[in-house]
């Protein structure tokens, strides 16, 4: 999408599904900015609590590179269970976001620790990802270092989970929650 000069602003585990053959599909572009080149930026106070990068917070204008602490968010909580300064007491966790340091259990990879440091960076021009290089930047760190990229996008990588699903139409899997809105 950055490529295409759009920001997401809203990655969260909610917007990642499971295509039928297990592939990972962005869903909800409602929060979409377009034509937001590289150094462009824009000052909407939007996204979802746990997730809103702190120059958001601190409503000062923000770049791309609020996506890329989105995603580190989703990468904190797909290892730790929550998202990373979560609180149930939205100004407890706001001012964690932009003060409190980062916090670590024990088992994460000293290479996750490293990808999860350089995303959540407080300082957006320090973040991994916040460089004109974007998305490249972040493809060349050591956690990625497995991953053939070519194959990944053109889907040619075997999911480690394929859902159990009819064909593109059946919604067994969809919480009834989210049908019902």
């Amino acid at each position: 999408m950055h490529d295409q000069d759009i920001l997401y602003r809203d990655l969260k585990p909610e917007n990642l599904l499971l295509d039928r053959d297990g592939h990972v599909v962005l869903t909800d572009f409602g929060l979409c900015k377009e034509f937001i080149s590289a150094g462009d930026t824009t000052q909407t106070f939007c996204g979802t609590p746990e997730y809103l990068a702190p120059e958001v917070l601190q409503k000062r204008p923000y770049s791309k590179a609020i996506d890329w602490w989105c995603y580190g968010s989703v990468l904190y909580e797909m290892l730790y269970g929550l998202p990373p300064f979560y609180s149930r007491n939205c100004q407890d966790m706001y001012t964690a976001i932009i003060n409190a340091p980062l916090m670590f259990k024990n088992n994460a990879t000293k290479e996750a620790k490293h990808l999860l440091i350089a995303l959540l960076q407080k300082n957006p021009k320090k973040r991994l990802g916040s460089s004109s290089d974007d998305f490249e930047e972040i493809k060349q760190h050591v956690f990625f270092q497995s991953i053939d990229w070519d194959d990944l996008l053109a889907k040619r990588i075997e999911p480690p989970f394929n859902p159990m699903v009819r064909d593109e139409t059946d919604l067994s899997c969809i919480d009834k929650s989210f049908k019902d809105e």
